[in-house]
C-alpha cells in the first residue's frame, strides 16, 4: 500500500513493517516449491527402480529384492509420522527439513559410490546363471546404510515441507492454493523421474542414473538453505500426543462427574467454549475442588486440563472416521496399480514399429492427469464455483468427488478387461501366445480418471487434516495422508491375498482369470465406501473453515 506523505517518524515503522511482511507468504513459494521438486526427482529416481538395481548390480533374486522393496516402501511412507512429531514437537519444520534433506543427499551419495565403485558391489552375474557371487557384508551393509538414509531424508522431508509450505501463509484460500501445488509437483517430479530418470539408468547407466538423483538432492539442499532468511520459523510447540493423553486421562478419572452446563465449571485459559459433542470428554476441563491453585495456576496437569486441549482432543477423534474411509478410498487404487501392470503384459504396448510401451510406466498417465487436473482446479475450476455459487469447495466436497470418480475409474477398468478377455477366448493373440491383440491404449481412460479422482481428493485431505488438526499438531496433520498410504499398499497385498485364496479369479495367467470380477467387487466396495463417507461428512463439524476474505467464522455443520 502507498504512503502518501511519508515521514522521519514513519519510516523506522515502515522499514520495520516491511521486515516483517517480507518473512513469509509467496516470496517463500520459489524456493520451497523447487526444493521438493528436486528433492522428489531424487527420491522417486532410486526408490521406483530400486527391484531392478537389487536384482542387477547386488545380484539379489527377484523375491528376496521385491521384499526389501516393500520394507522401504512402507518405511518411506511411514518415516513422515516420525519426522512431523520431531517438528511438531521438539525443532520446528525448517529445521527437521534441513536435516531431512542432508540425509537424503548423503544416502544418494552413497547409491551413487556403489555403482560408481567396483568394490562397493559383487561381480556383474549373466542372467540364468546359477553361480552369481552374492554381496559381501561389507558391500551389503554400505548398501543398506545408504538407502536408510535416503529413507529417512525423504520420509523426514516429504510432508513436513507440506506444512512448512503451509505455515508460510495466514489465510486459508492461499493454504489451498499451496497444496494444490505442491501435489501438482510430487506427480510431477514423480512422472519426470519414472521417464527420464528410470531411462537414464536402464539405457545409459546406473551411475549416470543416480549421478541425476544426486544433482537433484544437492539443488534441492543448496535451493532450500538460500531462503531461510525469507522463511516463517515455527516454533515447536511441545509434543501434542502428551497432551491427548492427558485430556484422556483426566476425562476417564473423572467419568462418574456429572457433566456441568455452566462454562464457568470448566478451566478455560482463552474463550473457547465446551462444545456439546462428545461430551463426555468435557470432564477432563471440569473443575473440582483441590485442583487448581489460589494463583489460578492447575495443580495437576494430568487430573485437569484446559477446554482448549479438550477441543483439541475431540478433533482428533472426529477425523478418525474420515480417515477410515481414506483407506477404503485409496486401497483399489493400490490394487489397480498393481493390476495395471499385469494387464500391460498381456496387451498390445507397440507404438509404432521399434517402441514399446513399459508396463511398469503406466502409471506415468495417471501421475501426468493429476498434475494437469490440479492446475485446472486451482486455476480454473475453483474460481468458477466460487463465482457461480458465491461458495468455495470445501476439503471434504472436493474428497467426495475423488470418491466418485474412483468408482468410475474402477467400472472402466473391469470393462475394459472384459473386453480383452473376450478377445482371448476368440484366440486372437500376436506373436507371442499370452499378449492379446488389444492395444494397451485402452488402459488410458481409466488411468486418466482414476488421475482426476486424486487432483480432488489427495489435496482435499491434506487440507482437511491440516485445517482441522490442533495448531501443535500441524506437520503430524499433514503426514496422516502419507500413513494412510501406506496403510492402503498393505491393504491392497491383504485383498489380492484373500482374493487369491478363496476364487479362481487371480491365478499367474490372468488370460485364465476373471481380474474383471476383482474391480467389480473394488466398485461395489467403493459405492459403500461412499455412502460411509458421505454419512461421516453430513455429521462432521468443521472447526476452521474459512472462507476466502478469512472470516473467522466456523461452519456448524458440513453439508458435503
Amino acid at each position: 500500500m502507498a504512503v502518501s506523505d511519508p515521514s522521519d517518524a514513519e519510516a523506522p515503522i515502515s522499514a520495520e513493517s516491511s521486515s516483517k511482511r517480507r518473512s513469509g507468504g509467496w516470496i517463500t513459494f520459489p524456493f520451497i516449491i523447487p526444493t521438493f521438486f528436486f528433492l522428489s526427482i531424487a527420491v522417486f529416481g532410486w526408490l521406483v527402480n530400486l527391484i531392478v538395481f537389487l536384482i542387477e548390480q547386488f545380484n539379489m533374486k527377484s523375491i528376496a529384492a521385491a521384499q526389501v522393496s516393500n520394507i522401504v516402501n512402507g518405511c518411506i511412507f511411514m518415516f513422515p509420522a516420525l519426522g512431523a512429531i520431531a517438528a511438531d514437537s521438539f525443532f520446528g519444520t525448517i529445521p527437521v527439513i534441513s536435516v531431512s534433506a542432508l540425509s537424503s543427499l548423503m544416502g544418494v551419495v552413497l547409491l551413487t559410490l556403489t555403482v560408481s565403485i567396483d568394490s562397493l558391489r559383487p561381480k556383474h552375474c549373466e542372467t540364468a546363471s546359477s553361480l552369481c557371487q552374492s554381496p559381501s557384508k561389507i558391500q551389503l551393509g554400505v548398501l543398506y546404510i545408504a538407502i536408510t538414509l535416503a529413507s529417512i531424508g525423504a520420509g523426514g522431508s516429504r510432508f513436513t515441507l507440506a506444512t512448512a509450505g503451509a505455515n508460510q501463509f495466514e489465510k486459508t484460500k492461499d493454504q489451498g492454493r499451496f497444496f494444490n501445488w505442491y501435489f501438482f509437483t510430487w506427480y510431477l517430479a514423480a512422472a519426470t523421474s519414472t521417464t527420464g530418470v528410470i531411462y537414464a539408468q536402464e539405457n545409459i547407466s546406473w551411475t549416470f542414473g543416480f549421478g541425476l538423483c544426486l544433482a537433484a538432492n544437492l539443488l534441492g539442499v543448496i535451493v532450500f538453505i538460500s531462503g531461510r532468511r525469507f522463511y516463517k520459523h515455527d516454533k515447536p510447540l511441545g509434543s501434542p500426543f502428551t497432551s491427548l493423553l492427558r485430556v484422556l486421562f483426566a476425562a476417564v478419572h473423572k467419568r462418574k462427574a456429572v457433566v456441568s452446563t455452566n462454562e464457568k465449571d470448566y478451566h478455560n485459559e482463552s474463550t473457547t467454549v465446551p462444545t456439546k459433542s462428545l461430551r463426555f470428554f468435557n470432564r477432563a476441563a471440569l473443575k473440582q475442588e483441590d485442583e487448581v491453585k489460589p494463583d489460578g495456576t492447575v495443580l495437576n496437569p494430568w487430573r485437569l486440563c484446559s477446554v482448549q486441549q479438550v477441543e483439541d482432543f475431540k478433533a482428533v477423534i472426529r477425523i478418525i472416521p474420515l480417515a477410515l474411509a481414506t483407506i477404503f478410498l485409496s486401497t483399489p487404487i493400490a490394487t489397480q496399480l498393481s493390476l495395471t501392470v499385469l494387464q500391460g503384459l498381456v496387451m498390445d504396448r507397440r507404438l509404432g514399429p521399434s517402441f514399446k510401451i513399459p508396463a511398469g510406466s503406466l502409471q506415468v498417465i495417471t501421475l501426468l492427469s493429476t498434475c494437469l487436473l490440479i492446475i485446472v482446479n486451482d486455476r480454473f475450476l475453483y474460481p468458477f464455483y466460487k463465482k457461480l455459487t458465491g461458495k468455495f469447495l470445501t476439503p471434504l466436497q472436493r474428497v467426495g468427488i475423488g470418491h466418485v470418480f474412483n468408482i468410475l475409474s474402477m467400472a472402466v477398468t473391469a470393462i475394459v478387461e472384459a473386453k480383452r478377455l473376450k478377445i482371448v477366448e476368440k484366440g486372437r493373440f500376436l506373436e507371442s501366445s499370452s499378449v492379446a491383440d488389444m492395444s494397451v491404449l485402452w488402459l488410458f481412460p481409466p488411468l486418466v480418471i482414476v488421475g482426476i479422482g486424486e487432483a480432488f481428493h489427495f489435496p482435499g485431505n491434506v487440507a482437511l487434516c491440516y485445517q482441522e488438526f490442533p495448531e501443535s499438531m500441524r506437520s503430524t496433520a499433514t503426514s496422516i495422508t502419507s500413513v494412510v498410504i501406506g496403510i492402503c499398499f498393505y491393504t491392497s497385498t491383504a485383498i489380492i491375498d484373500l482374493i487369491q485364496r478363496t476364487t479362481e479369479w487371480l491365478p499367474d495367467d490372468i488370460n485364465h482369470g476373471r481380474v474383471d470380477n476383482v474391480y467389480w467387487v473394488l466398485v461395489i466396495g467403493g459405492v459403500l465406501n461412499l455412502g460411509y463417507f458421505l454419512v461421516c461428512s453430513w455429521l462432521y463439524t468443521y472447526r476452521n473453515l474459512k472462507d476466502d476474505n478469512d472470516q473467522k467464522q466456523d461452519v456448524a455443520v458440513s453439508h458435503s
